[in-house]
């Protein structure tokens, strides 16, 4: 996707010196655009704790492009199985939510399993975290084209009207190494001409909404406007949404899916208004191993300090100001759990499916037999 004209990837591999990871740093945007090298597991690691890099399928991009850079630190007196181990246990600890992160990891580490070599295991990391970006890209495509056609059929009652779409969150291509999933069908529907408004959801306490959203969506001349995080119920409630997509950090094999903290409340709203609420998400967001995401998916706890305080943009600076009482005790959960029953479909690479077990598993048997 562009920034100012001009195409960019959220992530990607140096050619020219393989052994740099580059990243836009989503953390100082939308007030400054640098790009950020990381040239060691360490950096993979602390760019995904602190949310450098963020979005599930681009912090599993990550996590891949870190395995392969551990390869490149195997010393003659390491213990090659125990660098590998624990280089992907570390990794994965550096957010505990998105599944995409582990299943990246292990897919890398798994590809190396058994080889002695360190020039066999550089090549074959370097093969494995390769075909998980290559593939990401792809998927978020496939999304894209499954996506558009609901925006189509909804706009063929829309008397040329623009299709209201609501948004919670970042999931566009910075999220997701490019195209996105929730964006990635609203991009295509608008390269395709048709009229598509986006409700951009600010999202506290991080404003994920508010900073790269509206910043990625004004850059693509997408219409859009932003709103407080709970002014989407209201504008349900009085027909200014059409249809509500956001993504997904891990969704269970029977539908429930976990995703930034007030998605569930968008649900309801969406469930009591009669709008459809669709997820969009690469198979690498499902975690076939798991049921219940009230009971089994663990919920990220983040540091108060992004509630008590907000950042923004001053006298050239980014800077941070306090906005309750210094002594004001505060808790900071990362994401909720939509439940399978308020979610209308999964918009996933393969198609379209609803959010049960049996549809999922109609949909990626080939995954969960595998």
């Amino acid at each position: 996707m562009k920034i100012k004209g001009k195409s960019y990837r959220s992530i990607w591999l140096d050619e020219s010196d393989r052994e740099v990871v580059k990243i836009i740093d989503q953390d100082k945007l939308p007030f400054s655009l640098e790009i950020k090298e990381l040239r060691s597991v360490d950096d993979i690691y602390n760019s995904i704790r602190d949310m450098n890099v963020r979005g599930a399928p681009v912090i599993g991009a990550a996590g891949a492009f870190g395995m392969y850079l551990s390869t490149l630190e195997i010393s003659e007196y390491s213990n090659t199985i125990d660098h590998l181990n624990n280089a992907a246990r570390y990794l994965i600890s550096s957010r505990p939510t998105a599944v995409n992160l582990s299943w990246a990891v292990n897919k890398v580490l798994h590809s190396v399993t058994g080889l002695s070599l360190h020039e066999d295991l550089t090549k074959k990391a370097y093969s494995a975290a390769m075909e998980i970006y290559d593939a990401e890209l792809k998927n978020c495509m496939e999304i894209g084209k499954h996506g558009l056609k609901i925006i189509e059929e909804i706009s063929k009652n829309k008397n040329g009207n623009p299709v209201n779409i609501l948004t919670h969150c970042n999931a566009g291509w910075l999220a997701c190494i490019d195209y996105g999933t929730a964006t990635s069908p609203i991009y295509m529907a608008n390269e395709k001409g048709i009229p598509v408004h986006v409700w951009v959801d600010e999202t506290r306490p991080r404003n994920q909404g508010a900073r790269l959203t509206t910043y990625e969506l004004e850059n693509e001349s997408v219409p859009c406007t932003l709103i407080t995080d709970n002014t989407g119920g209201h504008l349900m409630q009085n027909g200014m949404v059409d249809i509500v997509i956001t993504g997904s950090d891990r969704t269970t094999s029977t539908g429930d899916v976990a995703n930034k903290i007030g998605t569930y409340l968008k649900a309801l709203a969406a469930k009591d208004n009669g709008i459809p609420f669709y997820v969009a998400l690469p198979s690498s967001s499902i975690d076939f191993e798991t049921g219940s995401g009230k009971s089994e998916i663990v919920i990220e706890e983040r540091d108060p300090s992004e509630i008590t305080d907000v950042t923004g943009f001053a006298g050239g600076k980014i800077m941070s100001v306090r906005i309750c009482p210094d002594d004001t005790k505060a808790v900071n959960f990362g994401f909720d759990i939509t439940p399978s029953r308020l979610i209308t479909g999964l918009i996933t690479e393969k198609g379209i499916c609803g959010a049960n077990q049996e549809e999922i598993r109609k949909m990626f048997s080939e995954k969960i037999t595998r």
